[in-house]
Order: C-alpha cells, then sequence, then structure tokens
C-alpha cells in the first residue's frame, strides 16, 4: 500500500544544509545593500557601475553561449549594474575555476583513453544507415565514448518494475558494485539495496556509492555516511554544500548509474527514493523508467564511474582490473553510452536530442519533466513537424515544481501552433527522460529537456539503434499515451490571461529554474 506524503517524514535536515543556506542569503543581502548603497551615494560611481554595465552586456552578447541564457543575464545586468555584474561573474560566466575544470577533464581523459574504438563497428553501421552512423560518430566525438554491439539492453518501467530487477543483479554481485546517483534517500528502497550491499561488503566485494550532496542532504540522517563507512562501503560526496558563494556549487551530478563487476551497468530517470517505486505518493502516480545493460557497453559506464570518483575523492581506480571479464553477449543492434558535464565547452545530451530530430522521417516520440527549451530546441521541434514528421511530447499533469511548470507550458502554443502534439500525464508526475524514432533509433537516461541539464549538470545516457528495446520504448510510450490528455491548440488559445501572464513572467527566468 502506498503512503501518501507531503513531506519527508523520519529524515532529519541537516544543519550543514541549514547554515549554509542561512549564510549565503546573508551573503547575497550583503552584496546588494553594500552596493545598492555605494551607487547611490555617488553619481560618479553610478556612471561608472553604469558602463561596466553596458561592457558586460557587449562581452555577454559576443560570447559563445545559449541566447536565452543571455538575454536572462543582460535583462538582471541592466536593471540592478553592479549586483548583477558581481552576480554574473559568480554564477552566469560559466567560468568555472581552471584548476577543476583541468582535474575534471584529467580524469576523463585517464580513462577514456583506455577504452578502445573497433573502427569495424562503425563501419557496420554506416553500411546499415549513414544517418543513424552519423549520429553515433557526433556523440563518440562529443562525449568521447565508442559505439559498441553484442550488448544486450532490458527496458524497465515504472520504478516498481526496475527494483526487483536491480536487487536481482546486486545480488549476483561477486567483485565489485558501483552506484552513483543524484539522489540517494533512506526509505524502502534504499534499505532493499542496502541490506545487499552490505552482505556484499562482508563477503569482500567491492562496494563504492557516489551521491550529489545537494540531492541528497535532506533525505538522510546524520549518521547515513557513518554507518555506511563502518560497514566496509566506500563513499564520496560530490560537490558538497558549503556557506560561500562557489560558482562550481550550481553544478551538480545528476547522474544515475549501477555497474557491477563489469559485466551489467544501469541508467535512467530512477533515483534511489520511495517515490521512484511508488512506495510514497508525492505528486500523484510517479512514472520513470531504467534500462539495464549487458555485454562490452558496460565498459563505458564503469569508465564514467571511475572517473567520477577520481574527480570526487582524488583515488585512481585501476579501469584494466575493473573491466576484467566482461565479454560480449548475442544481441542485435548498436548501443552507445555518453556523459555530459558543464566543464567543457561541448554539449552531446541536447546535440543528441537534435540529431534525432533532424533525421526523422515517420516520428519522434518524447517524454520529459520539464520542457524549459531554447528558440533553437524550440526551432528543430517546428521543423520536424512542419515537415510531416509526427512529433508527439508528454509532460507532467502534476508537477513538482510549481513555478517550473507554467515554464513547460509556456512553451506549447508556439510548438502546437506549428503541429508538436503535446500531453499531459493524468495520473502524476512523469519523470522518465526518452526519446524513439522511427522504430530504428531510441536514447535513454538522465538528460531532462530543461537548462540545467544541458548546460549546468553532468548527465548520462544511452544512444541504440536496431535493438527490440527499441520496440519496447515505442510500445510503452504507446501505453502512457492512452492515460494522458491531449492538449488541443483551440483549448490552449483560450487559457486566462493571468495564466499567460504568469507563464510569462515565470519564463524570464527560464536559465535558472
Amino acid at each position: 500500500m502506498r503512503i501518501k506524503v507531503k513531506n519527508k517524514r523520519g529524515i532529519r535536515i541537516q544543519t550543514r544544509y541549514i547554515v549554509s543556506a542561512l549564510m549565503l542569503l546573508f551573503q547575497f543581502v550583503f552584496l546588494f545593500a553594500s552596493l545598492q548603497n555605494l551607487t547611490s551615494h555617488s553619481r560618479v560611481v553610478y556612471a561608472i557601475a553604469e558602463t561596466l554595465g553596458v561592457l558586460t552586456v557587449i562581452y555577454i552578447i559576443n560570447r559563445r553561449g545559449n541566447p536565452s541564457y543571455k538575454i536572462m543575464w543582460i535583462l538582471f545586468i541592466l536593471l540592478i549594474p553592479i549586483f548583477g555584474i558581481s552576480i554574473f561573474l559568480l554564477w552566469g560566466g560559466g567560468r568555472v575555476p581552471p584548476h577543476i575544470r583541468k582535474r575534471m577533464t584529467d580524469c576523463e581523459n585517464h580513462y577514456l583513453s583506455r577504452l578502445s574504438s573497433d573502427k569495424d563497428i562503425h563501419e557496420r553501421l554506416s553500411e546499415s544507415c549513414s544517418d543513424y552512423a552519423r549520429q553515433a560518430d557526433y556523440l563518440t566525438l562529443e562525449s568521447g565514448y565508442p559505439l559498441y554491439q553484442n550488448t544486450s539492453l532490458e527496458y524497465l518501467s515504472p520504478g516498481e518494475k526496475f527494483l526487483p530487477r536491480f536487487l536481482e543483479e546486486l545480488k549476483k554481485a561477486k567483485k565489485y558494485i558501483f552506484i552513483e546517483f543524484f539522489i540517494v534517500a533512506e526509505g524502502k528502497m534504499w534499505e532493499s539495496v542496502y541490506e545487499i550491499l552490505k552482505k556484499k561488503a562482508e563477503k569482500g566485494v567491492e562496494v563504492k556509492i557516489l551521491f550529489d550532496d545537494f540531492g541528497s542532504i535532506k533525505r538522510q540522517h546524520k549518521d547515513f555516511i557513518t554507518k555506511l563507512q563502518n560497514d566496509k562501503i566506500s563513499v564520496a560526496v560530490f560537490n558538497k554544500i558549503g556557506p560561500s558563494m562557489n560558482i562550481f556549487m550550481n553544478n551538480r551530478n545528476h547522474r544515475k548509474t549501477v555497474v557491477i563487476d563489469g559485466k551489467v551497468a544501469a541508467t535512467g530517470g530512477l533515483n534511489l527514493a520511495d517515490e521512484y517505486i511508488n512506495e510514497v505518493e508525492r505528486f500523484g502516480y510517479w512514472m520513470d523508467c531504467a534500462v539495464i545493460l549487458k555485454g562490452e557497453a558496460v565498459r563505458s559506464f564503469v569508465a564514467m564511474f571511475c572517473a567520477m570518483w577520481r574527480f570526487t575523492t582524488r583515488e585512481t581506480l585501476d579501469l584494466s582490473e575493473h573491466l576484467e571479464g566482461n565479454e560480449g553477449v548475442e544481441a542485435s543492434g548498436y548501443v552507445l553510452p555518453y556523459c555530459d558535464d558543464p566543464l567543457n565547452d561541448r554539449k552531446p545530451a541536447e546535440g543528441i536530442y537534435m540529431q534525432i530530430l533532424n533525421t526523422a522521417k515517420d516520428y519522434v516520440y518524447i517524454t520529459s519533466p520539464y520542457l524549459i527549451i531554447d528558440s533553437t530546441m524550440i526551432t528543430t521541434l517546428r521543423m520536424a513537424a512542419k515537415s510531416g514528421v509526427d512529433v508527439r511530447i508528454i509532460t507532467p499533469n502534476i508537477p513538482d515544481k510549481w513555478y517550473v511548470h507554467p515554464v513547460t507550458q509556456y512553451n506549447y502554443l508556439e510548438l502546437l501552433e506549428a503541429g508538436v502534439r503535446i500531453y499531459e500525464y493524468t495520473p502524476g508526475f512523469i519523470h522518465s527522460k526518452l526519446f524513439v524514432s522511427d522504430d530504428k533509433i531510441a536514447t535513454i537516461g538522465t538528460v531532462n529537456m530543461d537548462y540545467r541539464s544541458f548546460i549546468m549538470h553532468f548527465e548520462c545516457g544511452v544512444w541504440m539503434y536496431g535493438n527490440e528495446t527499441v520496440t519496447d520504448i515505442k510500445e510503452h510510450f504507446k501505453e502512457i499515451l492512452k492515460v494522458s490528455h491531449e492538449i488541443k491548440l483551440k483549448e490552449w488559445q483560450k487559457e486566462p490571461w493571468y495564466r499567460r501572464l504568469k507563464r510569462a513572467i515565470l519564463h524570464l527566468f527560464a536559465p535558472f529554474l
């Protein structure tokens, strides 16, 4: 029986989180008050502030980057010059300290250089379909990870179907278990996983867990990490929340991956929290999905985890040692795991979505909890629909954040006018991140259609071509459609003016959401 909850019962909010939030707020208020006081008492200072504001705006316009992201910062700086410039330099410039960028690059290169790429696989894919071969080539160039065959895929949705399969695979572990999630929350799901991890660690299995501090900090008891360490489980916390206005604090690890013995991997939208398996109800019924991989493509997930572990802990894991026993399995099709991070100028996650839309001939079906997209993605969706491609998007009917869903809905009208069909999942909140097209290709992973996933977060996914799993994803999409309400153009054009105004105002802050 599911329990309906409105808060995280039984979980103590850690003092560090509260102190950090209060200290950060104090710094913002102090900075704002000081700068406003300075500019209001001196015409010279005010003139200098205006000049710096204009120069900063010129810099923003001419730098590379997302136009919508630029507009938001330009508006902010022109309204409050000195304060706006200060916040832009801290959080908006995208200039993560060079030593952090270099550390991430070194970590990735260290492991990517040890993954072999088989040119014959690319040639076979090119002979099968040049359009899809170009997609694979793009992903390999942008993310660095190779294309594979000999990999089976198992699509699982919703979360309560994934959990028993996940536990089953964990029980088979003999050498190691690597777990990386945005959220690790105490509850029924975690306890079922933890019991297996504890027993495996006692038997000498190497168990490592990495989770994001922002995603998990309010979901665990104070002694959570100590308890794991006492059970011989290694724990790493990504980008710990602190009281300072750290430019890197806005970049979170949104990945969800599991690797077992180098033979099995999993990824998708699911976190380790009870709402993901509908054990508790937060926003109606929670629809999510995951995919389990077996075979050669698991190698890339081993490398992804090792790189992030080294970045977070500075501990170097031996990749070859953790790839021992990795063998291909008999399976059709091609598989390419990929990851994305905000510390370089490459954007494979957003890019592959656009590639799929640009090469589609019959249809593209999409599910995403958010549809907070820029003009380039909107244009790509519109062009696909106007060229005769059946483009359908499913978003939630019950949102997880009141201020985010109106920004998703802001984009409905322009897309509907172009022929894109939009649906809202009526039972609750759909958290799946899926693209499936033409019965041939699909991608599943952690990447939302929003600025945070495309620009700010560490993400991952799996691109696939010619697998039976593509059909499984399509059929499940059609099942979700049956319980989703289609938004019609005429219906949307009659929306009350105050709702349209609310969406327009919140849309100004879209890059922040």
